[in-house]
């Protein structure tokens, strides 16, 4: 490897997986570094669960890893890890229906939240658990993954129309959901 890693495009880090030890290394924990955050939080979503989603996290840089060592033409490093980390958050979700989990999806820590705010997290996390699995992926690669609708629509291997009712429809089904909770809140 001629260049600095963190000079180095992705593509150009994909193909050095099939380096020689130091250098593949090298490559691989830049990837990593520059990924791992988005995915892992991905993951944490998908799942709700943080044991399920380290593990679901950790088979996918596996995976991503493995598949470099194979003749694979790579032009979109991220969503190739993303799609990865769907697939195995799917399968996970599939061999384990019924969990409902209400850990928190995003709270960065909770001693710097009021109770209110606290609160409003869970009864979005609770929301979300609620949701098919179509629209709760379909909101959470939109709201939180920040993918167009076409990207979605392009991952899921569904119509542009489908994607856009399911975002539509989780959207409906949470401000339902919150709706008692902001009520009581406006009378405060």
């Amino acid at each position: 490897m001629t260049n600095h890693p963190a000079k180095m495009s992705d593509i150009e880090l994909y193909a050095a997986l099939k380096l020689e030890k130091p250098s593949s290394e090298k490559a691989f924990a830049e990837l990593y570094a520059r990924y791992s955050p988005r995915i892992f939080a991905y993951c944490r979503r998908i799942l709700g669960d943080y044991d399920r989603a380290q593990d679901a996290f950790q088979e996918t840089f596996v995976k991503f890893f493995n598949s470099a060592q194979q003749e694979r033409e790579m032009s979109n490093v991220p969503a190739y890890l993303l799609r990865i980390a769907r697939n195995l958050c799917l399968n996970m979700q599939r061999s384990n229906k019924g969990h409902i989990s209400l850990e928190e999806y995003h709270m960065p820590s909770s001693f710097d939240m009021s109770h209110e705010k606290i609160e409003l997290l869970s009864l979005i996390t609770q929301a979300m658990e609620t949701l098919p699995l179509d629209y709760k992926e379909a909101f959470i690669l939109r709201e939180y993954e920040g993918l167009s609708y076409q990207e979605i629509a392009d991952m899921t291997e569904s119509s542009l129309s489908t994607v856009k009712i399911r975002i539509y429809r989780a959207k409906q089904k949470i401000r339902e959901i919150l709706a008692p909770y902001i009520a009581d809140i406006s009378k405060h």
